[in-house]
C-alpha cells in the first residue's frame, strides 16, 4: 500500500510542468522557457506601457498558455497535419475537435477566417467615413501608403521566404492588425505568430515611428500649411457610400469582399439609422469577445519552435521597414500632388494612410501643431487613414488572389 502511495507521488511531480521543461530542458524546455520570458515581457507592455493592449495582453496570455509544458492547450502538430496534403486529417477539423485544447478549438476561428472578419464589422460600425467622402483624394493617400506591403513583399522574396510568406510578411505595413491575420492565416499559418505580433507592436509604436519620417521627407514650411474646412457630408451620401464600395470592390477583386464586405456592413448599421442596437452590439459586445478569442488563440501560435529562430528576426525587421515605407510613401504623394494643384494639401496628412485608426491621424495633427500651433489637421489626416483601411483590405486580396 505504502509503495503505490509513494509510486503516485512520484508520477504526480513527474507531471509537473517544471519537472517536464527540466527534463527536456535541452530540447525544448529553454525554449518554453524563453518563450514565457517574452511573454510576460508582452504583458508588461500592455499594461503598463498601454501598448494596443486591446489584443496584445489577450495575445501575450495566449503565448504563456500554449508554452506552459503538459497544458496541452495547444497542439502544433495537430495543424501541422491540417495542413499536410499527405495526411489523412489533410483540411479536416475532425481530429482538432477531438484531440485538440481549448486554444485549438478557438483557433479553428482564425483559420476559418470568421474572426477578422468579425472584427471588421465592429471596426466598420465605429468608423466615420465622411472625411473621405468629403475629400476624395484622400483615397488616393491610403492607396500610395500600401505601397511599403508591396516593397517588403518582393525584399522578403529575395531573401529566401517564399511568395506566400513573404506575402504575409509584406501585409505588415499596412498597419492593420485583423487583416494581417486573415491574409496569414490563409497564406502562411506557421507565421502567423511574429507576423501578428510585429502587426500589433509597430502599431502601438505609432507615434515614435512615425514623427522621424515625417520631418525628414517635408520641409518647416510645408509641415505649416494650413488646410480650408472639409465640407458637411449628407446623410445620403454616407448610407451610399458602403454599398457602392462593397460593390465595385467585390466586383473588380472577390478576394477581398470578405473583409470588405464585413466593414462596410458594420458602417451601414451605424449610419443608416435603423439598426442601432445591432451597430452597438458590433462596436462592444460583438468587438470584445471576438478580440478575447482572436488575441488568445493568435498567442497559442507563437511556440518556441515557430517563434525562436532566424525568420522571426527578419520578419520584425521587415515589418517595421514596410510600416516606415507605407508611412513615406503617402507623405510623397501628397508632394507630388502638391506640384500639380493650387491648393495645397499638408504632407503630413499622408502618413496617415496606413490603417492605425485613429492614432496615426492623432500623429499628424500632433506634428502639425509642432510647426503651426493653429493648424488642425485631425480631420483631414482621418480621411487618409479611414482610406488606409480600405487600401490594406484591397491590398490583402490582390495578395490572396496572386498567391492564394
Amino acid at each position: 500500500m505504502e509503495t503505490n502511495i509513494w509510486q503516485e507521488v512520484l508520477e504526480f511531480f513527474q507531471t509537473m510542468g517544471f519537472m517536464q521543461m527540466g527534463a527536456d530542458f535541452l530540447g525544448t524546455g529553454w525554449q518554453q522557457l524563453v518563450m514565457l520570458l517574452i511573454s510576460f515581457f508582452l504583458l508588461y507592455l500592455a499594461i503598463k506601457k498601454q501598448y494596443e493592449p486591446l489584443l496584445l495582453l489577450p495575445i501575450a496570455f495566449g503565448m504563456l498558455l500554449t508554452n506552459l509544458p503538459g497544458a496541452g492547450m495547444f497542439h502544433s502538430e495537430l495543424w501541422s497535419a491540417f495542413l499536410d496534403p499527405q495526411s489523412p486529417a489533410y483540411h479536416s477539423y475532425g481530429a482538432i475537435l477531438k484531440e485538440g485544447g481549448l486554444l485549438d478549438v478557438l483557433y479553428i476561428g482564425v483559420k476559418a477566417g470568421v474572426y477578422p472578419c468579425l472584427i471588421f464589422i465592429g471596426v466598420g460600425a465605429m468608423t466615420d467615413f465622411g472625411p473621405l467622402i468629403a475629400n476624395p483624394k484622400s483615397l488616393l493617400l491610403g492607396a500610395a501608403a500600401q505601397i511599403g506591403i508591396f516593397l517588403t513583399f518582393l525584399c522578403a522574396n529575395a531573401l529566401g521566404f517564399s511568395e506566400a510568406q513573404a506575402g504575409s510578411i509584406g501585409i505588415i505595413g499596412g498597419a492593420d492588425g485583423p487583416t494581417s491575420i486573415f491574409l496569414t492565416s490563409r497564406l502562411a499559418p506557421e507565421l502567423l505568430g511574429p507576423i501578428a505580433i510585429a502587426a500589433y507592436s509597430y502599431m502601438a509604436l505609432v507615434p515614435v515611428i512615425q514623427p522621424p519620417i515625417m520631418r525628414a521627407l517635408t520641409t518647416k514650411k510645408e509641415r505649416a500649411i494650413k488646410m480650408k474646412q472639409l465640407r458637411s457630408v449628407s446623410k445620403t451620401e454616407k448610407i451610399v457610400f458602403p454599398i457602392m464600395v462593397t460593390t465595385v470592390v467585390a466586383l473588380i477583386l472577390p478576394d477581398a469582399a470578405p473583409l470588405i464586405g464585413c466593414l462596410m456592413l458594420g458602417n451601414l448599421m451605424k449610419e443608416c439609422g435603423v439598426v442601432d442596437r445591432l451597430s452597438k452590439t458590433a462596436q462592444n459586445e460583438l468587438m470584445n469577445i471576438v478580440v478575447i478569442f482572436l488575441g488568445l488563440s493568435v498567442g497559442a501560435t507563437a511556440t518556441g519552435a515557430s517563434f525562436l529562430n532566424l525568420k522571426t528576426i527578419m520578419i520584425l525587421a521587415m515589418g517595421i521597414v514596410a510600416f516606415g515605407c507605407g508611412s513615406a510613401g503617402g507623405v510623397l504623394l501628397v508632394k507630388v500632388m502638391n506640384l500639380f494643384t493650387k491648393e495645397k494639401m499638408n504632407p503630413l496628412i499622408g502618413s496617415a494612410g496606413v490603417s492605425a485608426v485613429p492614432m496615426a491621424a492623432r500623429v499628424s495633427q500632433q506634428v502639425g501643431q509642432e510647426e503651426n500651433p493653429g493648424n488642425f489637421l485631425l480631420m483631414h489626416a482621418m480621411g487618409p487613414n479611414v482610406a488606409g483601411v480600405i487600401g490594406s483590405a484591397v491590398a490583402a486580396g490582390i495578395l490572396l488572389s496572386m498567391l492564394g
